[in-house]
């Protein structure tokens, strides 16, 4: 009986993991980092893959082997191009992170697929863990699609 007491208590304690790993999962949260007034290194590493600073850019790190990297890269690019004749219409920037460890470490990029939206300055606004669900990440960046009053 203790032991069948046991199973459900692991079981429960394992449900209960999983349900807010999953909560979490293609939620965006407003990020506060700076990147293009931080680090030089972090500053040049981010423009290489082309994060100029000029329009807004979305940065989804991928791989290969990554499934759920598919799915992110269909609703970047449908919301991409959805936002395309904005004023300033945001680029789509996918980043291998077998290709780009260094930059993955300096964003610490934890888990695949993880996005990033940076604003018109370069400013990182946003980071997504998993696959952002298509309208809240087009009411993420829309706002940044339009010039800022000087």
């Amino acid at each position: 009986m203790m032991q069948i007491t046991i199973l459900i208590v692991v079981l429960l304690a394992g449900l209960a993991a999983g349900v807010a790993v999953r909560l979490r999962e293609g939620r965006i949260r407003t990020s506060s980092v700076d990147a293009m007034t931080g680090d030089d290194t972090r500053i040049e590493m981010l423009a290489a893959v082309g994060v100029q600073g000029e329009v807004p850019a979305v940065v989804h790190f991928s791989a290969d082997w990554c499934g759920p990297c598919a799915a992110v890269r269909r609703v970047v690019a449908g919301v991409v191009a959805d936002l395309a004749e904005t004023p300033q219409p945001p680029l789509d920037i996918e980043v291998d992170i077998d290709a780009e460890p260094a930059l993955a470490k300096e964003l610490n990029v934890l888990s695949l697929p993880t996005t990033f939206v940076f604003d018109a300055r370069g400013r990182e606004r946003f980071r997504i863990s998993g696959v952002p669900k298509p309208g809240d990440l087009r009411s993420a960046l829309s706002p940044l699609t339009v010039p800022e009053a000087a």
